[in-house]
């Protein structure tokens, strides 16, 4: 069983827009901060946004920020990443990752690409 599955990843030309999804399964989903990561080739991970377990608080990468929006939707123990105004630089794999405070649990899902390019 694997405990995060992104999905939503594909080719979109710059200005373009895709919706990003995480399934978890096999834990506790309320209980968790969830976070969107990307690694861009030859560059280092970087963390792209956080929502909290409730999803009433939310935090973004500057570099995102007025153009990504992250949500969660706990009945269905899914995240969710909307990228809008897509940009050649944000071209990465991107990451969904779930980490359980009170005792420094961590998942991380396989990744899913996304290449902006006309």
């Amino acid at each position: 069983q694997v405990p995060l599955v992104e999905s939503g990843g594909g080719l979109v030309q710059p200005g373009g827009s895709l919706r990003l999804s995480c399934a978890a399964s096999g834990f506790t989903f309320i209980y968790y901060v969830m976070r969107w990561y990307r690694q861009a080739p030859g560059k280092e991970r970087e963390l792209v946004a956080t929502i909290s377990s409730t999803g009433r608080s939310t935090n973004y990468a500057d570099s995102v920020k007025d153009r990504f929006t992250i949500s969660r939707d706990n009945g269905k123990n899914t995240v969710y990443l909307q990228m809008n105004s897509l940009k050649p630089e944000d071209t990465a794999v991107y990451y969904c990752n779930a980490e359980r405070g009170t005792t420094g649990t961590h998942y991380w899902g396989q990744g899913t690409p996304v290449t902006v390019s006309s």
